[in-house]
């Protein structure tokens, strides 16, 4: 991409930035753990069979995790006959350790994880798709405008991300490689989500970041304008321009494949309770989904709140299903910023199914 193109896109993205406020779909930590801890004993032993499932949620207030909230409100899991458990474990990395240490049974996670860990050999698999966005922005500081305007201007510059290692971090290593850099030309640091990215941002901690909903609306309301965007792949246009696909499969659920095997009724139930609500959001509007979840989720802004599930809505599935060309699409991130995954030869069916949902 030239720099008078991703100058341009800078301009084009801004007016929707204010549109898709709010719209947390947050990667905030999606990176993988470097290993997998050692086995625990937990509430999520027993599994399926009946038992209680236990799910961690990579940020539950995120809007990218908000069907695996929202179908609990609903009281589908129930109806499905699943005894479920959510546990916010306010990072898609935390609630991947979780599991793969056994103190949970399923993630609401990103759908990467399951290709990181297979490099790691160690089988994960996804089972129901619910967003096919991954939400991020790369942002400049407002200290930075007028500096910054194209993604070679990061040359020598800080970056912040949600952690090493995490999806955001993977997001600027990939936009790197793209425009013809190395990844040692930027260097990143980890500045979480939420008010702690805020800061770091506004104040200049940082010279960019990639952000996520709410966190960019947040920012846009105390600078008092749009920030200049590098990138943004919120909207169908941006995912075509960086990734070449309309879809990049990203919050779902996910498990260790031998739990799957092990649990099929009850993962089928889980995936069929997921779809059900997003046949739910698809029918229904943002104040009427609002009103169903948690009050506190709103962070004292009702209308804002039902405004981007309105814009949030756009990124998810309407199915439950992965796509070839998604699933691809991801892996082909991966290979270009992981170096865990790199060349390795990944086999992608076996980090999704489409069967429980169907």
């Amino acid at each position: 991409m030239t720099q008078k193109a991703t100058r341009h896109r800078g301009r084009v993205l801004l007016r929707p930035l204010t549109l898709i406020a709010s719209v947390a779909l947050a990667l905030s930590a999606c990176g993988a753990p470097a290993a997998a801890p050692p086995g625990q004993s937990g509430s999520a032993a027993a599994g399926g069979g009946g038992g209680k499932v236990v799910i961690g949620v990579g940020g539950q207030t995120l809007l990218t995790y908000l069907p695996t909230t929202l179908a609990q409100q609903l009281g589908y899991y129930k109806d499905e006959g699943v005894d479920v458990e959510l546990q916010d474990l306010q990072g898609g990395s935390k609630a991947l350790t979780a599991m793969i240490g056994g103190s949970t049974n399923v993630t609401s996670g990103y759908y990467e994880h399951t290709i990181q860990m297979q490099a790691k050999n160690q089988q994960i698999k996804a089972f129901v798709d619910m967003g096919q966005s991954s939400g991020l922005a790369l942002l400049v500081s407002p200290k930075n405008e007028g500096q910054i305007k194209s993604i070679a201007d990061l040359k020598g510059r800080n970056v912040g991300v949600t952690a090493p290692g995490s999806s955001t971090d993977m997001f600027v290593k990939f936009l790197l490689a793209k425009n013809n850099m190395q990844q040692s030309d930027a260097a990143v640091s980890a500045i979480g989500a939420g008010s702690s990215a805020v800061a770091a941002v506004e104040q200049g901690q940082v010279d960019a970041a990639v952000m996520l909903e709410p966190d960019v609306s947040v920012l846009t309301k105390r600078i008092g304008h749009n920030p200049v965007v590098l990138e943004d792949v919120r909207s169908s246009e941006g995912l075509k321009e960086v990734f070449a696909t309309d879809s990049w499969p990203s919050a779902c659920l996910y498990a260790k494949t031998d739990w799957l095997n092990q649990n099929k009724d009850t993962a089928a139930k889980l995936a069929k309770a997921i779809k059900r609500t997003l046949e739910y959001i698809n029918g229904h509007s943002g104040a009427e989904i609002a009103a169903k979840m948690p009050e506190s989720f709103a962070g004292g802004d009702k209308d804002l709140y039902a405004k981007v599930i309105d814009d949030l809505k756009k990124t998810l599935s309407k199915d439950g299903t992965f796509t070839d060309d998604g699933v691809q699409a991801v892996l082909k991130t991966q290979q270009v910023a992981n170096p865990d995954v790199g060349n390795k030869e990944i086999k992608l069916s076996e980090t999704y199914t489409n069967d429980l949902v169907k």
